[in-house]
């Protein structure tokens, strides 16, 4: 399974839905836009990793829309498609940096193998470096508290080093932020940051990621794959939700580090790597090494520099300025009204609890600027627009019923399909990744339905 956002232009609705339709079977996001003029609009929002784009468009035609784009963003990959291909049209759409052309009608499966190949070339030229400015404008270390300043002493100290840095704390505080800053700090900051969310990644498919896989090493291998690993070499890889990876992968991973060579699924040749790798949890480690659920030795490699992310309920003195830069962050883009926040409004944030963190504080801010009934968010905005969390007991009893129902829900749907894994995640309107989670997480067999 692969990650990663695609943009598709073309004018003719059946091409652009049928292309939709194979890019989301992968397990890609995938946006449409129906002329080049309204791509060019969509394309700073979304921020696509490639874009598939046609060449013979009313208006603004596909090679016009190649060089506007290139223009805005230069690292971006775009393929272009046509079915009245020429060799003279290849070969400007080349020249102003198209990473490859394909005819029409598109074989599905050299599409696949194309997309792939533009995600791993965005990623090798430092497509990280390229989102990095949106990213931290989304998640900022706002705030002045002795906690976080004590956070970006470390950051500051470890950075510019090649110690491999255990980053924990709670959701929504922080580490992915942690993990860049100590990327940015570091003499790899010019070569690619490569991120692995490990608890959004299948068992069977983890060690594919991270080591690659040579064609024809296993069903659904259509080409060659360079893996995590190969990727960053030379940067940083950040192992992100680690404590969710299987024991057979964290074997593997600890032989690499260990070694500093990989071998790719189905290959017999080990590679080379120069990685300096990060890692975070949410985890307890120690209760999970105790559970037998997180191998030690691992632990002990990873853990050179502990770098814990304090919640927010510990660095309340910072809401304020996380409030004020939320506001000037939202207000007034993307049609959100710009208000202004009482000294009360202020204050009843900053007694919250706050169990997301961060992130959660940033929902509630986009929540009141949005609903707020004047121009001034009020204390009364706060009560009515931001309820307090459950008790932990309603909480929990209401936790357990969604789980119940999403697993009911999902044993349904697998038994209406016949274990057919695609058909079921194409039902249930999910991502066959996040459907091979929760198959293991619910613990559902095929006996079970």
């Amino acid at each position: 399974m692969i990650e990663g956002r695609v943009l598709v232009i073309d004018d003719e609705p059946a091409v652009r839905e049928a292309l939709k339709q194979v890019i989301e079977y992968e397990g890609l996001e995938v946006q449409l836009a129906s002329s080049g003029r309204e791509g060019l609009l969509l394309f700073p929002e979304f921020r696509p990793h490639v874009v598939v784009l046609d060449v013979k468009m009313a208006g603004l035609d596909g090679l016009e829309v190649l060089s506007k784009l290139k223009a805005v963003d230069p690292g971006v990959a775009v393929v272009m498609i046509s079915g009245h291909g020429t060799i003279a049209t290849a070969v400007q759409a080349t020249q102003r940096g198209a990473f490859d052309f394909l005819e029409k009608p598109l074989d599905s499966d050299r599409l696949m193998v194309t997309l792939r190949n533009a995600l791993s070339s965005v990623a090798l030229s430092g497509e990280n470096e390229r989102l990095k400015g949106a990213i931290d404008t989304k998640y900022p270390m706002v705030g002045s508290s002795s906690a976080l300043r004590a956070v970006r002493d470390l950051i500051g100290r470890v950075g510019p080093t090649d110690s491999r840095v255990l980053i924990t704390g709670e959701n929504g505080t922080g580490k992915e932020l942690v993990a860049r800053a100590i990327h940015e700090a570091s003499r790899r900051r010019e070569r690619a940051f490569i991120e692995v969310n490990c608890a959004a990644i299948p068992n069977e498919l983890i060690e594919s990621e991270l080591f690659g896989h040579i064609k024809g090493s296993f069903t659904g291998a259509v080409a060659d794959r360079p893996g995590k690993f190969e990727l960053a070499d030379g940067g940083t890889l950040f192992l992100d939700e680690i404590g969710d990876m299987s024991l057979s992968a964290q074997a593997k991973v600890l032989r690499v580090l260990q070694q500093g060579v990989v071998t790719r699924i189905g290959g017999a040749r080990p590679q080379q790597v120069d990685v300096r790798v990060l890692a975070a949890t949410n985890k307890v480690v120690a209760e999970e090494i105790a559970e037998g659920r997180f191998r030690e030795d691992l632990y002990y490699r990873l853990n050179v520099v502990p770098i814990v992310v304090p919640p927010i309920r510990q660095r309340r003195e910072d809401i304020p300025e996380l409030i004020a830069h939320f506001v000037e962050q939202l207000a007034g883009r993307g049609g959100i009204p710009v208000r202004t926040f009482t000294t009360e409004a202020v204050d009843k944030l900053k007694n919250r609890a706050w169990p997301g963190n961060v992130r959660e504080l940033r929902n509630a801010i986009e929540r009141l600027l949005i609903l707020a009934r004047t121009n001034s968010v009020t204390g009364q905005d706060v009560e009515r627009l931001i309820p307090p969390p459950l008790p932990a007991e309603e909480s929990a009893s209401l936790g357990r019923s969604v789980i119940e129902a999403e697993r009911a829900q999902i044993v349904q749907a697998l038994a209406k399909n016949d274990w057919n894994i695609a058909e079921t995640a194409r039902a249930l309107a999910m991502p066959r990744s996040n459907l091979y989670k929760k198959i293991e997480k619910y613990q559902i067999s095929r006996e079970s339905t």
